[in-house]
């Protein structure tokens, strides 16, 4: 598995998951809703430490360059 991820956008994904497990979180009424945030934000957190997302492969993007 490459790295796919570019050091900005790593960083932005990182903040995105901070913000999204952090006590910060938006909370919606529908329970659906917050546990898409908190699977999102889990997400993005390791994607943020392994430089490698699925949807970029699956689309052949490759910014680690940038």
């Amino acid at each position: 598995m490459k790295q796919n991820l570019g050091k900005v956008d790593r960083i932005l994904r990182f903040a995105l998951a901070f913000w999204w497990l952090g006590p910060l979180a938006p909370e919606y009424n529908a329970e659906w809703a917050n546990w898409l945030i908190f699977i999102v934000g889990w997400i993005a957190l390791i994607e943020s430490f392994i430089g490698w997302c699925w949807i970029h492969n699956i689309l052949g993007v490759n910014n680690k360059n940038q």
